[in-house]
């Protein structure tokens, strides 16, 4: 299992993916639609990624092991209402 530093890097490298995606479209290097479909994929993975973090640092403040913590499916953490 990744651990939460990999993990935070993971974050990292997908806040820069959005940032460059966002700068190719105002270059007009890629079409709106590619650039929605492209965010709408790091945006899910990046929640996947927070998620999970959250979920290592719930169990280690509770005294469990971190490391049992998985990631979830897209569907489970978008569907997420509170």
């Amino acid at each position: 299992m990744a651990s939460e530093s990999e993990v935070l890097g993971r974050i990292r490298a997908l806040v820069e993916q959005e940032r460059e995606l966002r700068g190719s479209r105002e270059r007009d290097e890629i079409s709106a639609e590619s650039e929605r479909r492209q965010l709408k994929a790091v945006e899910v993975e990046r929640d996947q990624c927070w998620d999970l973090l959250r979920r290592r640092r719930a169990l280690r403040a509770s005294g469990q092991d971190p490391n049992a913590a998985r990631p979830r499916s897209s569907g489970q953490v978008e569907g997420y209402m509170g």
